[in-house]
């Protein structure tokens, strides 16, 4: 029997895994958490043996609790389960010590599939994921040493007044734009760059020399 623990924010992905593994008579779902704080918190207790890992949290994100939990327990076997199919993201993953990455369109059969394959050691990536991973290896240049996606003018422009340490109300005022579109970029920065908030922004900006 294979035990699986499931960790997603949205109540009805929650169910719908449940619903997809129950009448398997080898996978036994144990737990589930809503977020990375209360996952961090509960499969330590529960010892799951996989755990299906959404990557867009609250409180901690998928890919700094996926690195949480492997600092846990090393043998621990995740699967990243996302709608997200941007390169960088699922190599993150892969690096925080994820052993499978699963769109969550996928079907019955890769969900368990997956599932078996991590539990017996093995990587897994399910077909559109594999597909992206290769193109990107065979499409990757020498001259683009960064793992992020691209990053839009518009996006650099508030990257750069955010390494300034201008607020937000700020930045709408320069950029002539409104509150709420800042806050837009600002999230889809912090999706596009794997961080948790605005200094981890800062962070990869400066390591990865974005803003230039």
């Amino acid at each position: 029997m294979i035990k699986v623990f499931l960790v997603d924010d949205h109540k009805m992905v929650i169910q719908g895994l449940q619903l997809l593994l129950d009448n398997n008579p080898k996978i036994k779902v144990i737990g589930t958490a809503e977020n990375g704080e209360e996952a961090i918190e509960k499969i330590p207790i529960a010892k799951p043996d996989v755990v299906l890992l959404d990557i867009n949290m609250p409180k901690i994100n998928g890919i700094d609790t996926c690195k949480q939990l492997i600092k846990e327990q090393e043998n621990l076997k995740i699967i990243a389960i996302s709608m997200h199919t941007e390169t960088s993201l699922i190599k993150m993953m892969l690096s925080a010590g994820a052993k499978g990455y699963v769109l969550k369109n996928a079907g019955q059969s890769v969900l368990i599939n997956a599932i078996n394959s991590v539990y017996d050691g093995k990587i897994y990536l399910d077909e559109t994921v594999n597909d992206i991973v290769v193109n990107s290896i065979a499409n990757s240049s020498k001259k683009n040493k960064s793992p992020f996606p691209t990053i839009s003018r518009r996006e650099k422009e508030v990257l750069q007044l955010i390494l300034e340490e201008f607020t937000t109300q700020e930045m709408a005022d320069k950029l002539c734009i409104s509150f709420g579109t800042i806050e837009t970029h600002r999230r889809n920065l912090l999706n596009k760059l794997g961080a948790r908030n605005t200094a981890g922004l800062v962070k990869v900006a400066l390591e990865y020399e974005l803003h230039k």
